[in-house]
């Protein structure tokens, strides 16, 4: 069985080296704070993103177990069903100390088994959770590991009792298959064994996250006074993302102060105010951000995501104010823009264009938006029901 699977396992392992390695490049799962996107549309954006990358499903992490139990099951009920049955040779196949592979076990020899299975229960314990990335996790998905370890590791005395409940022929099955488990797992740590089969180190370096100094509550020898603009806007960033806009907006004031063009500072910001429902702050600071980017003269990829981005929550933010027409004019900056080639800036853009086709729709403008939801719905078709409401 073990030799059977393992191909399956090998390529899964495969796969999740490229999960891995595209994860830093993929949207969070769940809308980020401040980016008015429903769950819907951010999973929507996660997965077309995913598939402009060639990143493979996060299914592969389901792969070798939603094949395993079943042929584990099916093995073993089979084996378990044969002894008791008195399967044609299996009274007198057996070797050693288990000559019949029907009885129950019994005399000194008979504890072999059971203690070979709760043994090597213990060891493919251990192995499984002595990956750094088990050890180091930390918060409730830490806490939880550790639990489950320890419930593991009591498994082992009720598997030991267990082991005189089934005949000797289904104790077989279980060793071997316990004990090539074990020897998978302690070959697939090995690093010429991983090197060879192309997989991932154990060790592979994650994405860097910020120190210990920049996300505690009282930072350790590090005052914000002394950050860059750029560290406290990660800073600032990492805090409304935990909920906490209230330290949050000051790190931004501060980042603005020390650079009053930052783009991104100013970008932060106005989604910020826009959440706190301040709409003529919020509209000051995307309009800084939009004149600094139109300021630019050779604008990167990056700078025409930031331009998108801007000009859509600047129009939103004039059109909660009763603004329509200068709202549309910033959404109407999206539509003179080329398609981006960034799969994460077309996302932006065709976002964009929804929100103009919206406002022009609500200004009975309905053929102008049209033409914008045909747009929109060739990138995304899902998106259909926007354009037959408009029809």
């Amino acid at each position: 069985m073990r030799l059977t699977l393992f191909p399956l396992h090998v390529l899964q392992m495969h796969k999740i080296k490229k999960i891995s390695q595209s994860f830093s490049k993929l949207p969070p799962l769940f809308p980020p704070p401040l980016s008015g996107r429903s769950y819907i549309e951010q999973i929507s954006l996660f997965r077309k993103e995913r598939r402009a990358i060639g990143c493979p499903s996060y299914l592969w992490f389901l792969a070798f177990l939603s094949v395993q139990i079943p042929c584990f099951l099916l093995w073993m009920t089979s084996i378990r069903r044969m002894c008791l049955d008195n399967h044609p040779g299996f009274d007198c196949g057996g070797t050693l100390w288990f000559q019949n592979l029907t009885e129950l076990p019994h005399g000194v020899l008979g504890p072999i088994f059971p203690f070979l299975i709760a043994g090597l229960h213990g060891v493919n314990v251990h192995f499984s959770f002595d990956r750094s990335s088990v050890r180091n996790t930390s918060g409730l998905l830490g806490l939880l590991s550790e639990y489950y370890k320890k419930y593991l590791n009591f498994m082992m005395l009720p598997l030991f009792f267990i082991g005189y409940c089934i005949p000797q022929g289904s104790l077989v099955y279980w060793v071997t298959n316990s004990s090539l488990t074990a020897i998978q797992q302690v070959s697939l740590k090995l690093p010429v064994v991983r090197a060879k089969l192309g997989l991932l180190d154990k060790d592979f370096p994650k994405a860097p996250a910020l120190s210990a100094e920049m996300v505690t509550h009282e930072p350790r020898n590090v005052s914000p006074e002394n950050l860059s603009p750029h560290e406290l806007l990660v800073l600032s960033v990492k805090l409304l993302s935990s909920g906490h806009r209230a330290r949050a907006i000051p790190l931004l004031q501060m980042a603005l102060e020390k650079d009053p063009g930052h783009i991104k500072a100013l970008i932060v910001m106005g989604q910020a105010r826009l959440q706190e429902g301040l709409l003529a702050e919020a509209t000051d600071h995307l309009e800084r951000a939009i004149s600094n980017l139109i300021l630019t003269g050779h604008p990167t990829a990056e700078d025409v995501d930031h331009l998108i981005l801007a000009s859509q929550w600047a129009g939103v933010a004039c059109i909660r104010q009763g603004k329509n027409a200068e709202g549309i004019l910033h959404l109407e900056r999206i539509a003179s823009l080329e398609e981006p080639e960034d799969p994460k800036s077309k996302a932006h853009y065709f976002d964009g264009l929804l929100l103009l086709a919206s406002a022009l729709s609500k200004e009975d403008r309905n053929a102008e938006a049209v033409k914008y939801l045909r747009l929109v719905v060739a990138y995304d078709p899902s998106r259909k029901e926007f354009l037959d409401q408009c029809l």
